[in-house]
């Protein structure tokens, strides 16, 4: 079977996003810890397979340049898939009352998770798979 890096890479953030929604849940005593995501998730996810070519042009660079790329990527693609989808009353996010917030749509107190979630995408994406 061959290794689709956009299909793995929306279905790898769909279960991250569950599982972090999940554990958030603990904030409002919620032990059932239900986690959630969105359909319009998925293509956002899967935008992360445009790490893979970038992880190898920057193959060798420290983990701190490599991990700062890869946030500031994911906050781009936050930010304009974001503001596309609120000005269409489709954003299933809403960062407005979090204090780091940059117009509702990204958290700039996520910045450490997403410094760790492109390191981990940047490892699924260039190790070798057992699935090709």
């Amino acid at each position: 079977m061959k290794k689709h890096p956009f299909i793995l890479c929306g279905l790898t953030g769909w279960c991250l996003e569950i599982f972090w929604t999940g554990l958030t849940s603990l904030q409002r005593r919620q032990m059932k810890l239900i986690g959630r995501s969105s359909f319009w998730m998925f293509p956002i996810y899967g935008t992360a397979a445009l790490l893979g070519p970038i992880s190898r042009l920057l193959k060798g660079k420290s983990v701190w340049l490599r991990g700062s790329l890869y946030t500031a990527g994911i906050y781009l693609v936050e930010f304009l898939s974001g503001s596309f989808l609120k000005k269409r009353g489709m954003c299933p996010w809403d960062y407005s009352k979090a204090r780091w917030n940059l117009k509702g749509v990204i958290r700039l107190d996520f910045l450490p998770v997403w410094f760790l979630t492109g390191l981990f995408y940047e490892r699924l994406l260039t190790k070798p798979s057992t699935l090709s």
